[in-house]
Order: structure tokens, then C-alpha cells, then sequence
């Protein structure tokens, strides 16, 4: 195992590097200046085009646009929301919010361009169960002219595929899965597999029903999660009013400073807080990836364009709503830098097990407050040693796990901080490791007891299963895409299992899991971005003459909108 975490400590280091997340940032730039702000036509002719004024039955596809966007929205409203958000800022910090703001905003004319291609190239053999994506949209655009041209479309389109089903294994399946059963033992003592089990058998109901029984359970399921988190997120901070302006300031501080060290927080560079800021949003509202076009490919429209206006949606209700409401919540209850839940006694030092490697000797629990240690609780304290680049200071974190003694009495058994120089103790806390979701339940509780045990629980049971629904249907285009229809259904039974084996317990720390969903996010933009920048011109052509005809009034204002439960059930399209 140890080999495998430095294998993805290795592969996120070149996948992760800042000369990526500049590129993601600067073709979202790119994109925003050459559809003139289409930012905008989103948050108005889009909300229209949702509320069902351009649906209509006869266009090719399978479901309406606000099924698509739900769809698509069960998959990007998810574990990232909850559980990326407080990963990034317990690792880089405030400063990483401001970084996912950046990338909300210029991240909807990314979702715009890429949607607008696939819905472009978008294969309609079956007009009622269409395909779309990057794969088809390098491999139709080169089917034109000598056959390398079209050999190299192909593999283009297969390697596409393949990063998509690492990305669905790894964040889309796995990360929700690991969320789920940390929660779910976390605070009733269920073991995490039970989770696992129980997640495969409810998406797998769900997932065997195709595209239209997807879009009909994103629908339904997508407002009400929501509406239950955003409920539960506003009273928290209306309990906090008078310290969100203070918190907005920490906020854009700490976006171009380092930030201090201050309890469990060992401090972070303004390096780190872009680094974590940039990952977690784009792996939360998925810009740039390629996956969303995928769902989005299945709306009935004639227009490519209507579609993307409605898909830029995506990135401000995802990341600039969604993880804005977590990201104070877990920062104005101070939950970010809580204080130590226990001490150590100062007898306690590091020692040394081997050349530049350290520990701490195996050590009676203290007294945990307000609470006690029942075992298998995972903790840390900070050590004092060479300088860190992630932090900008000396200190490390020293992670350890509280075991039960044949005595009964718990105990300490610490890992190891690898050092060229001596560590010192920096100051004998114990800190529990609360990862994820957990950090932000944990925020919840904090203002009132119980709110993060039931509430965020309650969704994170439910974005996750939203997301591995979606998930799974991206995963099976891609299958169709290399293999064929014959294989999906032998994928989709695997696709459940991983639900299960990431419940194993074979993940226990932020960095491994933030490993764990950069890997596959990371490969899919080394090869949809730059089909992107290839073909970005062909779908700023479209976009243009689209909102061209649109302003004309050649495409007049659709028609009344329907009944909102016939948008939200699909009737308003059924033939």
C-alpha cells in the first residue's frame, strides 16, 4: 500500500503541476473573452431555456434540458462540495476559496465550449438515445480526409475514454464510496463495508434503468438534496452573521499571503492554497474535464448551443453557491484550526527508527475532551523539523491511530515522519483527524449538536449516490466508445463492486484521498483541454451565430413554459 500512495504521490505531482492549473485557468480566460462573457447568457437565456420555453418533443435526444443539467449537476454536486471543499482548505488553507471562485467563474465558458462541441458532434444514429463527448468530437471532426487522420482520431477518442474510466473509478466511484462509509462509521459505529453494500445495491437499481431512469432520479433527487444542505448551511451561518465579513476578509487574505499556523491548521503558502484551491474546484465542478458534455449530449434539442448555455450553469450553482456555503461554514466555526482534543505529556518526544526516519514511542491515550476514545480513531500531532514548502514554516503533521491495549486502556500507535533533521514537538496536542466530509459534519456539530451527524449525513449519502449515478452512465459511454454495448452491462456490476472494495479501509488520510481523485481528473485534462484549444474555434462559431439569430429574434422566446412538474418529470418532451 505504501507503494501505491507514493505512486500517486508521484503522479500528482506531474498531473498537479502548476504549469496545469495555469493552463486550465488561462483557457478559461481564453474562452470567456471569445464568447464575450458567456457567463451571462447563461444566468439569463439559460434559466429560460431550463424552465422548458425551448423544449420540444420532436428534437433529437432523450431527455430535457433541466433533466440533462440535474444529470449532469447529480455528478458535479457531490463529495466535492462537501468533502473537496474542506480538503482544500484543511490543506491550503482560506486562501484556497478565493482560487475556487476564480475557477467557478471562468470554468462556466469552459462548460459552455465543451458542451457546445460535443452537442456538435454528438452521434444521433439512435435519435432517442444519442452519444456524445470528446471521443466523438475529435474522432468525427478528423474522420475527414486520409485514413491516419482518422486512425488518429480514434486513438485520440480511445485515450479520452480510458482517463474517463480512471476518473470514474477514482472520484466518481471510489472518493464518494470512502465519504460515505467514514461518515456513516463516524457517527454510528456502522462498519464502513455495510456502506459500501449498501451503495452498490441503490445505484445499481438505478444505473440497470439506462439514461431516461438516470434522468428521471437526477430530477427528483438533485433539488431536494440541495434544498436540505442549503437549509441546514444558511441557519449555521445565520448563527455566525457577525463574523462572515471577517471571514470573507481572512478569505481574500489568505489568496495572496501565506497563512499562519494556528491550531490543527499547520499553515499553508499562497502556492499550496492556489494548488488546492484550482484542484478541488475543478475536480468538484468538473470545467475542462470532459465528463458533464457526456450527460449533456443526451438533452433534446436541435440547437448544440441552447444546450452549453445551459450547461454553464453548472460551474456558478456548483462551485460559486454550493461549496461557497461549506467553505464558511467550516471557516466561521473555526473548525478549520480547532483546537487539541487531548495532550500529550511533555515526557513525550520523537525518536528515531532508522536514518532520517521518526516516531513517536507507543503512548497511553490522554484524556480526550468532552469526549472518549473508543478506538480506531485517527489522529496526529505537530512536529517541528526540516523546512516544509507546502506550509512555508518548519511544522509537520505526525499521524497516529488510537488501538485498544489487552488492558483495555487506549493507546497511541504513531507512524512515521521521514526528516532529515531532528524533530521537536511543537506543541503536544492531539488532534483528531477529521477528513472530508467528516471536517465539515464535524462544523455542523459544532453550532448544533447533532445537525452534522444527521444532516450531512443525509447528504452525503445522497450526493453521493447522485454522483456515482451520473458517473456510471459517463463511464458507460466510454465502454460503448472502445467496446461496444455488449460490455456495459459486466461494467456496470464492476462499477458497483468498487463502491464496496473502497469501504476496505485501505484509504485513511486528506493526502491519499486527495491522491486518490486528483489521478484521474488530472489525466482527463492532459487530453481534453488541448481538444479544446484544437476545435475551440468551431464552437465560438456556433455560439456566435446562435446568440446572433437569438438577439435578431429570428429564434423568437420558445413558447409558454410548461407545468414545473412536467419539466422536472420529463413530460413536457414525452412524444
Amino acid at each position: 500500500m505504501n507503494n501505491f500512495n507514493s505512486f500517486l504521490e508521484t503522479a500528482n505531482s506531474f498531473l498537479w503541476h502548476n504549469a496545469v492549473l495555469f493552463l486550465v485557468l488561462a483557457t478559461g480566460i481564453t474562452f470567456t473573452l471569445w464568447t464575450r462573457f458567456s457567463q451571462f447568457r447563461s444566468l439569463t437565456h439559460g434559466l429560460h431555456v431550463l424552465r422548458g420555453r425551448y423544449d420540444n418533443p420532436s428534437d433529437p435526444g432523450a431527455i430535457n434540458h433541466f433533466q440533462a443539467l440535474s444529470a449532469a449537476l447529480s455528478a458535479t454536486v457531490g463529495l466535492g462540495n462537501i468533502g473537496g471543499v474542506a480538503l482544500a482548505i484543511s490543506l491550503g488553507g482560506p486562501g484556497a476559496v478565493f482560487w475556487m471562485w476564480v475557477v467557478g467563474f471562468f470554468g462556466m465558458a469552459l462548460k459552455t465550449t465543451e458542451v457546445t462541441l460535443a452537442m456538435l458532434y454528438r452521434n444521433t444514429n439512435d435519435p432517442d438515445n444519442p452519444h456524445g463527448g470528446a471521443m466523438w468530437v475529435i474522432s468525427k471532426a478528423l474522420a475527414d480526409g486520409p485514413p491516419w487522420r482518422q486512425r488518429l482520431g480514434k486513438l485520440i477518442g480511445g485515450l479520452f475514454c480510458v482517463t474517463l474510466l480512471v476518473t470514474t473509478v477514482t472520484g466518481g466511484n471510489m472518493f464518494q464510496a470512502w465519504n460515505v462509509g467514514n461518515m456513516t462509521e463516524l457517527y454510528f459505529d456502522v462498519p464502513g463495508i455495510v456502506a459500501g453494500i449498501a451503495l452498490a445495491i441503490i445505484v445499481g437499481l438505478v444505473i440497470l434503468g439506462g439514461i431516461h431512469r438516470i434522468g428521471r432520479v437526477a430530477a427528483a433527487l438533485v433539488p431536494f438534496m440541495i434544498t436540505i444542505y442549503f437549509v441546514a448551511a444558511l441557519y449555521v451561518l445565520a448563527m455566525n452573521a457577525g463574523d462572515i465579513p471577517a471571514m470573507f476578509g481572512l478569505i481574500f487574505r489568505s489568496a495572496f499571503s501565506p497563512t499562519e499556523a494556528s491550531g490543527a491548521f499547520i499553515g499553508g503558502t499562497m502556492g499550496y492554497a492556489f494548488l488546492y484551491g484550482m484542484k478541488r474546484a475543478i475536480f468538484s465542478n468538473e470545467a475542462g474535464q470532459g465528463t458533464s458534455p457526456i450527460a449533456h449530449s443526451a438533452a433534446k434539442t436541435s440547437e448544440p448551443v441552447r444546450e452549453s448555455v445551459v450547461a454553464g450553469l453548472e460551474p456558478f450553482i456548483d462551485t460559486i453557491v454550493t461549496c461557497t456555503l461549506t467553505a464558511l461554514v467550516i471557516i466561521v466555526t473555526g473548525t478549520w484550526n480547532r483546537a487539541a482534543e487531548a495532550t500529550l505529556p511533555d515526557n513525550v518526544q520523537p525518536i528515531a527508527v532508522a536514518a532520517g526516519e521518526w516516531t513517536l514511542p507507543e503512548t497511553d491515550a490522554p484524556a480526550r475532551i468532552g469526549s472518549t476514545w473508543s478506538g480506531g480513531e485517527r489522529v496526529f500531532t505537530i512536529l517541528r523539523s526540516a523546512p516544509n514548502e507546502q506550509t512555508g514554516n518548519d511544522l509537520h503533521r505526525l499521524a497516529g491511530t488510537i488501538a485498544i491495549a489487552a488492558t483495555g486502556a487506549p493507546v497511541i500507535r504513531w507512524n512515521t515522519l521521514q526528516s532529515a533533521e531532528a524533530p521537536q514537538m511543537a506543541d503536544h496536542g492531539i488532534y483528531v483527524s477529521y477528513v472530508g466530509a467528516a471536517l465539515t459534519a464535524v462544523a455542523f456539530d459544532s453550532v448544533v449538536p447533532g445537525l452534522g451527524r444527521w444532516v450531512v449525513t443525509l447528504a452525503v449519502w445522497l450526493f453521493a449516490i447522485s454522483t456515482m449515478i451520473s458517473y456510471s452512465y459517463y463511464a458507460e459511454q466510454g465502454i460503448v466508445y472502445l467496446a461496444g454495448e455488449r460490455w456495459v452491462a459486466p461494467f456496470k456490476y464492476a462499477y458497483c463492486s468498487l463502491a464496496i472494495i473502497a469501504t476496505l479501509g485501505f484509504l485513511k488520510s486528506d493526502a491519499q484521498l486527495d491522491n486518490l481523485s486528483g489521478l484521474g481528473t488530472g489525466l482527463m485534462l492532459f487530453v481534453n483541454i488541448p481538444i479544446m484549444w484544437f476545435m475551440g474555434h468551431r464552437a465560438i462559431r456556433a455560439y456566435r451565430d446562435y446568440m446572433a439569430r437569438l438577439d435578431s429574434g429570428q429564434m423568437g422566446a420558445g413558447h409558454v413554459p410548461p407545468a414545473l412538474r412536467d419539466v422536472i418529470s420529463g413530460h413536457d418532451v414525452d412524444p
